[in-house]
C-alpha cells in the first residue's frame, strides 16, 4: 500500500494543522514513547503548551511479542485483553508473569527518560494524548485510565492513523478522538509511514529539552 506519510515528524504537523483548525484549546500534551513522541513535538510547538510523558509499557503474547495482550502505565494501570488471552490459551498465571516483567522493564524506562524532571499536573486541564497510530489500542486504553485518574478537564485522543474499531471504541470513553485516517483493516501503523525507525531515548529526551529551553525562552521575554 501507498505510505501517508513520509515520517512521524510530517504526521505531526498535518496533525497540528488540523487541530489548529478545530478550534480547540489545550492546556497539555502528553505523549506515549517512543514513537509518540516524535508526532506529539511539532504539535505542542505549534500549539505553544507543555509537552509531557506518560510511560506505557505493551504486554506482548508469549512467542508473539509484538502481539499485545494488554499494557501497562506508569502508577500501576493496567488493561488485559482476556479475550484475547482467551483465543491464544494464554494462563492467568502467564498474565501475572508477563505484567510483573514488563513492570520491571517500565520502571527502567521511566528512570531513564523522565530523569527526575518537574511535571506539570494534568487535574483539571484540557488534555491532548498523542501516539504514532492506535491499532489494537491496549497502550491508549490503559493510558486514557491512567490520566482520567488524574481528573482532567477533559481528555483528547489525536493520532495520524487508528484502526475504525479503536476509534469508534474510544469515541465512547472521551471526549474527542483525532484521526487523519481509520481504516477498517489495520494491519500494522508502520504501513502508513515511508520512514518509520525505532525512536531512541536521546531523541525522546532531546525533544523535551528543546521545548522546555523554548518555553522558558517565551517566559523571559514576556
Amino acid at each position: 500500500m501507498k505510505a501517508f506519510f513520509h515520517d512521524r515528524r510530517e504526521a505531526g504537523e498535518m496533525l497540528a494543522h488540523r487541530l489548529a483548525t478545530q478550534g480547540k484549546g489545550f492546556d497539555i500534551v502528553i505523549a506515549l514513547p517512543r514513537g509518540g513522541v516524535e508526532v506529539a513535538f511539532p504539535i505542542a510547538r505549534e500549539l505553544d503548551v507543555p509537552l509531557d510523558l506518560l510511560i506505557v509499557k505493551k504486554l506482548g503474547a508469549p512467542g508473539q511479542p509484538e502481539l499485545a495482550i494488554g499494557a501497562i502505565a506508569s502508577g500501576g494501570y493496567a488493561y488485559v485483553n482476556y479475550e484475547i488471552c482467551r483465543r491464544l490459551g494464554i494462563s492467568q498465571r502467564e498474565v501475572v508473569a508477563i505484567r510483573y516483567a514488563a513492570s520491571k522493564a517500565l520502571a527502567i524506562r521511566e528512570a531513564e527518560l523522565l530523569k527526575g524532571r518537574q511535571r506539570p499536573s494534568w487535574s483539571g486541564k484540557r488534555i491532548l494524548l498523542v501516539d504514532d497510530g492506535i491499532a489494537t489500542g491496549a497502550t491508549m486504553e490503559v493510558a486514557i485510565r491512567a490520566i482520567n485518574a488524574q481528573r482532567p478537564a477533559s481528555l483528547t485522543v489525536a493520532v495520524p492513523v487508528a484502526a475504525l474499531s479503536a476509534v469508534e471504541r474510544l469515541h465512547r470513553r472521551i471526549d474527542h478522538v483525532f484521526a487523519l485516517h481509520s481504516p477498517s483493516i489495520l494491519g500494522s501503523v508502520g504501513e502508513f509511514y515511508e520512514e518509520f525507525p525505532q525512536v531512541t531515548e536521546e531523541e525522546v529526551t532531546m525533544m523535551i529539552d528543546q521545548l522546555e529551553r523554548r518555553s522558558h525562552g517565551l517566559a523571559a521575554r514576556s
